[in-house]
């Protein structure tokens, strides 16, 4: 590991973001977010017309959809200069003038709900029938007239839209003070080495074999999360309050309704997702048994889940792994495999490498309109070729969306979000264990499968968990303080760990100041049946069943035009069901079996 991140002027072109091909420069983003601003008025003047009738209806919600197209782009390019570098002042000034921006036109465009709910649905659907421009907004125009009761009058939705860039700040917040502020200790390994600690590096850190860094810099990391656990902790109750207005303001019984209602999903499917976690713990502790034998240790620290188990630790070079990930991609069709080498080569869709004040963490990101961009911090092993397929997957999810629907269709909903990402992990999984492979490296990506499981079936159903117990807390008009909270992820981490694991309150119950996805909220537990959604696909492409890589094509093409669980109804799952986030405990169960006859 290098004694210092480089600057971000020292990293070469081709592994930055291809930001150019979206604006040719900060100026030309400049000018576009003057004329985006220029053009709110004329968005705003048609306020009032949209009961003229359907051609005319036809033109306002063109205009509309080009206003928030534009912006978004325009959000895109402010908020990944700001990532891939949060010491970068002026790109920090960029992002927050996007968000003012967008609380701008969301306030502008305010006014269309409102104004078609007051037409009817009838009369509307009729117009659909006979303006072709229209036709493709049905499946909009009822959900929203299925979502009706929660929506306002048209000065209440104003306000609600203006809501945007002030309810921005505690996420705002949290982010520069982790980002951008904290300067963490090196992390110390046994011979007295100093390791440099980021966000972008305490990953790597944690997989050390030493033992010594690991706690190093686990403690470290946690330390200064905790220095500040009172700014932390205000912040995300702020937003945690948020959510609790916004779900009063639009008539819900509860918040966890509210995040759920617009996917159209039941209340159950949250509390299978926890119950089958719960249920399921003696899975983990098994796995936890085994690595403590495998670690030599005692007892086992949250800072020894990464700690490598096999000999040797395989060095990657980045062409190489986009090599590795098409491979295991080959069934989804060469197609879809030559699109994934262009953007990860030619096309530059990947920020790949590490630098001084990269955001934590990795994500795909864009909008109708640009390429499906990735922020990464690659380190050349195992763990990063898992990551780029993940991330890969997000972005032929949106590629293939915004290749296929109307902008109005152009997203899609956080609850099938994972399943994309976490296939290309599956498939490429199975292609690295197929393959002649020694059983040391068969050992390695194992351990990354278990490392991807323990965030996605250990981590993030706690963090759900946690959530869900803050927010009924906030319901209650109980206090969300950072003792509460520390305490709060402390005895459920107690609780998960069992007895193999040594879980220390003071330190391992700031987890939750780690996790930026909690400002999202109910987020997290879709990170549990995105798994389980991606696993039964998996099951039915690698099993050679006809037609599952056409099916699982054809759910990637439909954006929002269906409901979340009706779009995986098309790629053969069910997730309103149990069912399926029992199987993936299955495969969870079944690769801890590999690695006691691996390691045993």
């Amino acid at each position: 590991m290098p004694n210092a991140l480089p600057p971000r002027s020292r990293i070469e072109k081709k592994y930055r973001w291809n930001a150019e091909r979206l604006f040719a420069s900060p100026k030309a983003w400049e000018a576009e977010l003057t004329a985006i601003l220029g053009d709110i008025p004329g968005v705003q003047a048609l306020k009032g017309t949209l009961a003229t009738g359907a051609a005319a209806l036809a033109d306002a919600l063109g205009r509309v959809e080009s206003l928030a197209a534009r912006m978004q782009r325009a959000l895109v390019y402010a908020g990944f200069s700001y990532s891939v570098d949060t010491t970068d002042q002026a790109a920090a000034g960029m992002n927050d003038r996007a968000q003012g921006a967008l609380g701008r036109v969301n306030a502008a465009v305010s006014f269309v709900e409102p104004e078609l709910i007051a037409i009817g649905r009838d009369a509307l659907l009729s117009w659909a029938d006979g303006e072709p421009r229209l036709a493709a907004w049905r499946h909009w125009l009822e959900n929203l007239f299925r979502r009706q009761r929660h929506v306002r009058s048209s000065e209440a939705e104003e306000l609600l839209g203006m809501l945007a860039d002030p309810f921005s700040g505690p996420t705002t917040v949290s982010s520069m003070l982790t980002n951008a502020d904290f300067r963490f200790p090196p992390a110390v390994s046994s011979s007295g080495r100093k390791l440099p600690i980021s966000q972008g590096t305490i990953g790597a850190v944690l997989e050390d074999r030493d033992r010594a860094a690991r706690k190093s810099a686990w403690e470290s990391y946690m330390r200064v999360h905790a220095e500040h656990r009172h700014t932390l902790a205000a912040a995300l109750g702020a937003s945690i309050k948020q959510n609790t207005f916004k779900a009063r303001a639009r008539r819900f019984d509860s918040t966890l309704e509210a995040a759920l209602f617009p996917d159209d999903l039941p209340v159950d499917v949250f509390h299978n997702a926890v119950g089958v976690f719960r249920a399921r713990l003696p899975v983990w502790h098994r796995y936890f048994e085994l690595r403590r034998k495998a670690l030599r240790v005692r007892t086992l620290g949250h800072f020894d889940m990464w700690a490598p188990l096999g000999k040797k630790h395989t060095r990657l070079g980045y062409e190489r792994v986009v090599e590795l990930i098409c491979d295991g991609l080959a069934p989804l069709g060469p197609d879809y495999v030559s699109t994934v080498r262009a953007g990860c080569g030619r096309e530059r869709w990947v920020d790949v490498l590490p630098n001084q004040g990269k955001r934590e963490g990795a994500f795909s990101w864009g909008s109708f309109g640009t390429l499906p961009y990735i922020m990464m911090s690659f380190t050349g092993d195992v763990t990063s070729l898992s990551t780029l397929a993940h991330e890969l997957g997000h972005s032929m999810h949106s590629l293939l969306t915004w290749k296929t629907q109307p902008y109005v269709y152009s997203g899609y909903s956080t609850f099938i979000a994972e399943v994309a990402s976490n296939l290309h992990q599956a498939l490429v999984r199975a292609s690295l264990l197929g393959a002649d492979v020694s059983g040391d490296f068969k050992v390695e990506v194992l351990e990354e499968a278990m490392a991807n499981f323990f965030r996605y079936l250990f981590i993030m159903p706690t963090l759900a968990r946690f959530e869900l117990e803050t927010h009924q807390r906030a319901e209650r008009g109980e206090p969300l303080t950072a003792t509460d909270m520390v305490a709060l992820i402390g005895g459920l981490l107690e609780e998960a760990y069992g007895s193999a694991v040594e879980v220390k309150p003071e330190r391992d119950g700031m987890l939750w100041a780690a996790f930026p996805h909690l400002f999202e909220d109910y987020y997290v537990f879709q990170y549990e049946t995105g798994i389980a959604g991606a696993q039964a696909i998996a099951k039915r492409i690698l099993g050679g069943e006809a037609g599952a890589a056409d099916d699982y094509r054809s759910f990637l093409s439909l954006g929002s035009s269906r409901y979340p669980l009706e779009a995986l109804r098309v790629a053969g799952v069910d997730l309103s069901r149990p069912e399926p986030v029992q199987a993936a405990f299955d495969v969870l169960e079944d690769c801890v079996s590999q690695l006691e006859e691996l390691i045993g």
